[in-house]
């Protein structure tokens, strides 16, 4: 079955233009032109890959990724724009955007990151948290008050289900299964966002602070998720 892609483009010269050659490549296309309608057409269809303008009427795209992200929605999404500021690749990566162009962009190289980020859905890498841990009961995953069962995806802190972003999860497994080891935050966005470079690295403190905020007993002292200073990140149950 071909991949379902929805692309979120206002501009109809360049929608039709990416969604023909898209077709070319095998994909199943689907257009929505308003920030609303690719909402909509996101829970509608629940498609494989989400490609996300920024500037776009009635919802921009930052909206329509944080609504659909509170959704539940794990897909990946590749956002597409003409900004190129790091402020907003930040911002946009802090949402659990995976990809992000710049345009003007060029087509292959557009066509190989969608066929990336369509391989990393269909294999067991670490954004979507990899085999079952080989840990006691089965495979979950113990430390202090918390419990991860990575194959129902959920975690517990004291029998209560704590919410996490599909990207604080994937980290989260990432540390879990690099336990001991320090994990700089180029790895880390390598492993987890499938990105390499420095101007986004503040992200992955961004999501750490998260998963501190709801897993540890004092964020400001953590137990697990330690900081090794000037290098990355350690894990220790």
């Amino acid at each position: 079955m071909a991949a379902r892609i929805l692309l979120v483009e206002d501009n109809e010269e360049l929608a039709a233009g990416i969604r023909h050659n898209l077709q070319l490549e095998g994909y199943d296309v689907e257009v929505a032109g308003t920030g609303t309608a690719g909402v909509d057409a996101a829970r509608r269809t629940m498609p494989d890959l989400l490609i996300l303008d920024i500037m776009l009427p009635e919802m921009d795209g930052f909206q329509v990724l944080r609504t659909l992200r509170a959704d539940g929605f794990d897909r990946p999404v590749l956002i597409l724009t003409a900004r190129g500021e790091e402020a907003d690749k930040v911002r946009g990566f802090r949402l659990d955007a995976d990809q992000y162009v710049t345009k003007p962009f060029g087509l292959l190289e557009l066509l190989e990151r969608v066929a990336a980020l369509l391989r990393r859905r269909t294999s067991p890498d670490l954004r979507d948290g990899g085999p079952p841990h080989d840990g006691p009961n089965g495979g979950v995953i113990r430390f202090g008050a918390i419990v991860v069962d990575p194959a129902a995806r959920r975690v517990t802190r004291s029998g209560e289900e704590v919410q996490l972003t599909p990207r604080a999860y994937a980290l989260l497994m990432a540390l879990i299964r690099n336990e001991g080891r320090v994990l700089t935050r180029q790895d880390l966005l390598r492993d987890v966002w499938g990105h390499i470079g420095a101007v986004v690295t503040r992200t992955v403190d961004s999501h750490v602070s998260e998963l501190r905020q709801k897993l540890e007993d004092d964020p400001s002292e953590p137990r697990h998720i330690h900081t090794v200073w000037k290098v990355g990140y350690r894990f220790e149950r």
